[in-house]
C-alpha cells in the first residue's frame, strides 16, 4: 500500500474477532504489546508498515480491506452526503465526519448505502443518489479515476501504432480495417437522425455523423478499438467492481471505454511529460495530441499512476443554467459543493458571455468548515454537435490552490486565501444579496486561445 501509515482499529478489530484471538493473542503473533493493539484497535495510534506486514504474513490478510471506506468515495464522499439540505441545522462539520469515519466505517456504509437508495432524494440531485448512478460513481471513486492496467494497455497500443504510422486518426481506422474488418464512414447527419455513431456489423462499418468535429470522430474509434479489443479487461473491471444494477453495469462500462479511448489519445507518459513541460497549458495540449478541451480535462482527472502522478484535478460540465452534467472528483478530493450549486460569483457562468474564452478564478468552497477548502478553477465553454450534446455548456477544471503555482493559467494570479472569492454555500440554501454580484474573473488573455470544437 502507498500509504500504510494510517487508522485501521475497526478492520483490525474485526479481524481479531473473526479468528476469534484475544487482544492478547493477536498482539504476541504480530509482535506488540496488547496496550499497543488495544491503541490500534481504538485508532488512538496508526497501523504501522511494520505491523501491516505482520498482519499480512499471519493472517493472510488482504491490505485492500483497510480502505474500506473507498467504497463510499472516504471522507469527502461522507462529507457529500452529510452537506445535504436535510442535515443542515445538525452543524456536522468535516472533522465530526471524519471521526465518525474513523470509529465506525460499516456503519457509515450503512448510512451511505440507504442514503443513495432510491427514493431519498427529497429534491437532491437525482444524479447522485439513483441507485445505477451512485454504484457506478462509488466504483470510479474507488479507484480515483486511475485505471493502471487500462493506462498501461493503451500507451503500449499507442506506441505500436506509431512504429509505423505517424498519425493517430489514419492509424486507428487502418486498426479497425486490419484486425477487425472494420471500415469507418462519415454519413449526412439526415442518415442518422439522433445518433453521433454507429456499429453496423452488417455492412461491417463504424458510421461516424457528419456533426461530429475531428476530435470527436477520433475518439469514437478509439472507443471502437477499445470496445472490440479490450472486452476482457472491460468485464474484469465492471464485475469486480459489482454494480447494483444492469444500469449501473452499463453507466461504468461507459466510463471504463471512454476512459481507455482518453488513454489511448494521450498516452500516459508523453501526456504527464508535456503537462509538466507545458505547465498545463490546455490549449498547447490540445494541439499537440490532436484533442478537444473537455477531453484534456477528462484526462487530466486521471493521472494517478504510482510514482509518476500528475497534478490532482477534478472537472465538471454546467449548462447556462447550472445543471451539471458530468462530474468527476479525480483525485482531487472533490467533495462536490457544486451539488444544485448556481452561485452568480462562480467563474463558469462568466465563461457563457466570453464563449471560447479560457477564464481562470480561486475560490473557497464550503461554508460552515473551519477551513473551507481553497479551490483555482480553469473553465471555458464548449460547443455541442447539434446531435446528442445540443446547446453550450462550461467545462470547468479545479485544483486545489496549493498545487496550482505551476500552472501557465495561475501566472498573474493570486493564491492567497485572503484573495480567494467566498463562494459558501449554494444559493438556494443561502440567498445572501452580497453572492448575487458577478464574479472577478481573469481571462487567460496572455495564453494562447483554445481552438473551439
Amino acid at each position: 500500500m502507498a500509504d500504510t501509515n494510517l487508522l485501521a482499529g475497526p478492520a483490525l478489530r474485526r479481524l481479531r474477532k473473526r479468528e476469534s484471538l484475544t487482544q492478547a493473542a493477536m498482539a504476541s503473533m504480530l509482535g506488540i504489546s496488547p496496550s499497543y493493539l488495544n491503541l490500534i484497535e481504538r485508532n488512538q495510534r496508526p497501523l504501522s508498515a511494520r505491523v501491516l506486514v505482520q498482519v499480512i504474513e499471519r493472517f493472510d490478510f488482504d491490505p485492500r480491506s483497510l480502505r474500506e471506506d473507498d467504497a463510499i468515495g472516504g471522507l469527502d464522499g461522507l462529507v457529500r452526503r452529510m452537506s445535504d439540505k436535510r442535515f443542515s441545522d445538525l452543524g456536522i462539520d468535516r472533522e465530526e465526519v471524519q471521526e465518525f469515519l474513523a470509529a465506525a466505517p460499516q456503519v457509515a456504509a450503512a448510512f451511505a448505502r440507504l442514503y443513495d437508495a432510491p427514493g431519498h432524494s427529497d429534491g437532491v440531485e437525482p444524479m447522485l443518489v439513483a441507485d445505477s448512478d451512485a454504484s457506478a460513481r462509488r466504483a470510479i471513486e474507488r479507484w480515483q479515476n486511475h485505471f493502471a492496467d487500462l493506462d498501461h494497455a493503451a500507451e503500449s497500443l499507442a506506441d505500436e501504432l506509431r512504429l509505423s504510422r505517424g498519425e493517430i486518426s489514419a492509424a486507428l481506422s487502418e486498426r479497425l480495417r486490419e484486425k477487425h474488418q472494420l471500415s469507418v464512414r462519415i454519413l449526412p447527419a439526415e442518415v442518422m437522425p439522433g445518433l453521433v455513431h454507429r456499429l453496423d456489423l452488417h455492412a461491417r462499418q463504424l458510421q461516424l455523423s457528419e456533426m461530429l468535429p475531428g476530435a470527436a470522430r477520433r475518439f469514437q474509434i478509439a472507443r471502437q478499438v477499445g470496445a472490440l479489443e479490450m472486452r476482457e479487461a472491460f468485464d474484469t473491471l465492471v464485475a469486480g467492481a459489482n454494480p447494483s444494477s444492469p444500469e449501473a453495469r452499463k453507466l461504468l462500462r461507459e466510463h471504463i471505454t471512454n476512459y481507455f479511448a482518453g488513454a489511448l489519445l494521450l498516452p500516459y507518459g508523453r501526456f504527464l511529460r508535456a503537462c509538466e513541460a507545458t505547465g498545463y497549458d490546455i490549449a498547447v495540449l490540445q494541439r499537440r495530441f490532436a484533442v478537444s478541451f473537455d477531453q484534456v480535462a477528462d484526462r487530466l482527472t486521471t493521472l494517478g499512476r504510482v510514482g509518476e502522478r500528475g497534478l490532482p484535478f477534478f472537472t465538471a460540465t454546467l449548462d447556462r443554467a447550472g445543471r451539471m452534467t458530468h462530474f468527476v472528483a479525480g483525485g482531487s478530493g472533490a467533495v462536490f459543493p457544486l451539488d444544485g450549486a448556481r452561485w452568480p460569483a462562480w467563474v463558469p457562468y462568466a465563461a457563457f458571455e466570453r464563449p471560447g474564452t479560457v477564464l481562470t478564478q480561486a475560490v473557497t468552497f464550503g461554508e460552515g468548515e473551519a477551513t473551507p477548502r481553497h479551490w483555482f478553477i480553469i473553465t471555458r465553454t464548449i460547443d455541442g454537435d447539434g446531435v446528442m450534446c445540443a446547446g453550450r455548456r462550461a467545462v470547468v477544471l479545479g485544483i486545489e490552490a496549493r498545487f496550482a503555482g505551476e500552472l501557465a493559467y495561475a501566472r498573474g494570479v493570486s493564491l492567497d486565501r485572503d484573495d480567494a472569492v467566498p463562494l459558501g454555500v449554494p444559493c438556494g440554501r443561502c440567498g445572501k444579496p452580497e453572492c448575487l454580484t458577478p464574479a472577478p474573473a481573469r481571462i487567460a488573455s496572455s495564453l494562447p486561445r483554445p481552438r473551439t470544437e
